[in-house]
């Protein structure tokens, strides 16, 4: 059984045991979170599409903890007037395991 689920503008296929990395979160490693937008329910045979949610559907998940992305490196340069900027960034994420998937 697979889901499609949006978390803050974003979608995920997702299925139970898998890890994911989204957008930071604001909860504490080891707590349960509910991921109630679901737009999609499949499984061996039959579909659930939902118009635009499933109703009733829902999955949990347990936050593993948080984790930084690659750096990433921002240049600036101007032609002919000697002005040079080196900075980077690295995104912070949060790391879910799947652990339910109900339809």
């Amino acid at each position: 059984m697979y889901a499609i689920i949006r978390d803050r503008g974003m979608q995920y296929r997702v299925e139970q045991g898998q890890t994911l990395t989204v957008d930071l979160m604001d909860a504490e490693p080891g707590s349960t979170i509910e991921l109630n937008e679901v737009l999609l329910i499949g499984g061996s045979d039959e579909v659930k599409v939902g118009v635009p949610l499933v109703d009733g559907a829902k999955v949990t998940a347990e936050v593993l903890g948080m984790v930084k992305g690659e750096k990433i490196i921002v240049f600036r340069y101007r032609n002919k007037k000697r002005y040079r900027r080196r900075t980077g960034h690295r995104q912070r994420y949060t790391q879910i395991k799947i652990n339910e998937i109900v339809a």
